[in-house]
C-alpha cells in the first residue's frame, strides 16, 4: 500500500539543478524532491510519498487528508492492543 502524506513547503532550493523544498508536516519538517511538481511554490500544499512530492492540492484538501490519516490513526490504536502492534514486530527480531 503506498501512502501520501500532506505538507506545507516552508522553503525551496536548487540543489545540482534539482528542485527541492523543505516541506513542513504539523512540526516535522523533512527534505523533498520537487521535481515532479515544478510549478510548486513557497506556501504550496503537496502530497509527499517517499521523499518525493508527488502532486500539489489546496489547503482544504491537505486539511481534509490529514483528517483522515488522524482518524485512521485513532481507529488502528483503539481496535489494537500494543502486544499485537508491538509483539508482532518483537516475534520478527527474536532470533530462531
Amino acid at each position: 500500500m503506498c501512502l501520501g502524506v500532506p505538507g506545507r513547503i516552508m522553503e525551496t532550493t536548487d540543489v545540482a539543478g534539482m528542485l527541492m523544498g523543505r516541506v513542513d508536516f504539523g512540526g516535522v519538517s523533512r527534505d523533498v524532491c520537487l521535481a515532479y511538481v515544478p510549478e510548486a511554490r513557497v506556501g504550496d500544499y503537496v502530497i509527499v510519498h517517499v521523499g518525493f512530492a508527488i502532486s500539489l492540492v489546496d489547503e482544504a484538501e491537505a486539511r481534509r487528508t490529514l483528517e483522515v490519516l488522524r482518524t485512521m490513526g485513532d481507529t488502528l490504536d483503539q481496535e489494537l492492543s500494543p502486544e499485537q502492534v508491538l509483539g508482532g514486530a518483537a516475534a520478527q527480531r527474536r532470533p530462531g
